[in-house]
């Protein structure tokens, strides 16, 4: 009888032991942790003009958080409209900027506070109130108490902004995607070169991530929000890309630069084609050259032309009757690069930069 009692209390010694270690456990996940003081804002109430674009209008900064394990912590900022942060949908639509791990700072600059202030429906050169607060990762989220701002936004007389076009051409690789830049509010503009053997398909992206992509909606040229079906270019070559997110419509017009004159094997008559190179936004070309003159020409056309004056300076311009003269033949690596901001509405500018090297 005495045997049975000790191993009944050594069962329920065991029992105990369990249980308090489960206890433990479940202690530890669940430990409170928070913010242990209020974060801080460098000013709470911002005039935004064009004038402070690039200026250091806010620094937010916050105190370190403790969570039970050792391990980096990572910061972010929350912005959102007063009345989108409460109720069953509360921080659904805020403007999320991860700062990065166990930084406890982030300062942002005017048009940087701006765009988050107009992305988020503030109206233009009147105040209107956001909130700003901390979020704090690692494993589990917590968030500091939210900060009241008063931003008066303004109106970008110069558009900013930009859109990407991943696609087959280069292969669907986001962070190298072409770059379409604002030309008017809601317009984007860019350049492209799908090579001989590369695919046509694109998607239209408003930030280097697929978080958010256009592909093709009732037809080639409609945008769709997330659409899986890919835009397709007419053919290979290079294209001015154009895509209007008011309309949601896209063109693609043949767009390329050449050299031509008697120094290439066109001669007077037909341009060797360049290729874009979106990553440098430069437009490229190896070519055999013989002694005589090189100029630059859009489209295989003398309407848009560029001629040097000298073979040194590197600056061509606009229906210049000049020429890079070529002394000596050989095989040349040709670079051209123009500040074309909107042909259509602007105009050319004056000049383009170029270089000729001999291989």
């Amino acid at each position: 009888m005495k045997k049975y009692i000790n191993k009944l209390f050594i069962l329920g010694s065991l029992l105990f032991l369990g249980s308090s270690c489960d206890s433990d456990a479940e202690l530890t996940t669940l430990e409170a942790v928070n913010f242990p003081s209020e974060i801080t804002v460098s000013s709470s109430k911002i005039v935004l003009t064009e004038d402070t674009a690039d200026d250091q209008v806010l620094l937010v900064s916050w105190p370190e958080v403790t969570f039970p394990i050792e391990a980096p912590v990572t910061y972010a900022l929350q912005f959102d409209l007063v009345g989108d942060t409460s109720g069953a949908n509360a921080w659904q639509k805020a403007k999320r900027i991860e700062v990065g791990t166990d930084v406890l700072s982030k300062t942002l600059i005017g048009q940087e506070l701006n765009k988050i202030a107009v992305d988020l429906g503030l109206p233009i050169d009147v105040e209107g109130k956001l909130v700003v607060r901390v979020e704090a990762a690692m494993d589990r989220k917590v968030f500091s108490n939210p900060i009241t701002l008063t931003i008066t936004p303004y109106e970008k007389s110069v558009v900013f902004g930009e859109i990407y076009m991943p696609g087959s051409y280069q292969g669907w690789g986001i962070e190298t995607a072409a770059v379409l830049t604002a030309i008017q509010k809601g317009v984007y503009q860019g350049y492209m070169t799908a090579a001989v053997g590369a695919g046509l398909g694109f998607k239209l992206n408003t930030e280097r991530n697929w978080a958010q992509f256009y592909g093709a909606g009732a037809t080639n040229s409609d945008l769709k929000n997330m659409s899986d079906t890919d835009f397709q270019l007419p053919a290979t070559g290079s294209y001015q890309i154009k895509v209007n997110l008011n309309t949601l419509k896209w063109t693609a017009t043949p767009y390329s630069w050449g050299i031509v004159g008697d120094a290439t094997s066109g001669s007077w008559d037909n341009s060797t084609p360049m290729n874009y190179d979106h990553q440098t936004k430069t437009w490229k070309v190896t070519a055999v050259l013989v002694p005589g003159n090189v100029k630059f020409r859009l489209n295989n056309s003398w309407t848009i032309n560029y001629g040097s004056k000298n073979a040194t300076d590197g600056i061509a311009y606009l229906d210049d009757p000049g020429a890079h003269y070529i002394g000596e033949g050989g095989t040349y690596e040709i670079t051209m690069k123009i500040n074309d901001v909107d042909p259509a509405s602007l105009g050319y500018p004056q000049t383009l930069t170029y270089t000729i090297t001999k291989k």
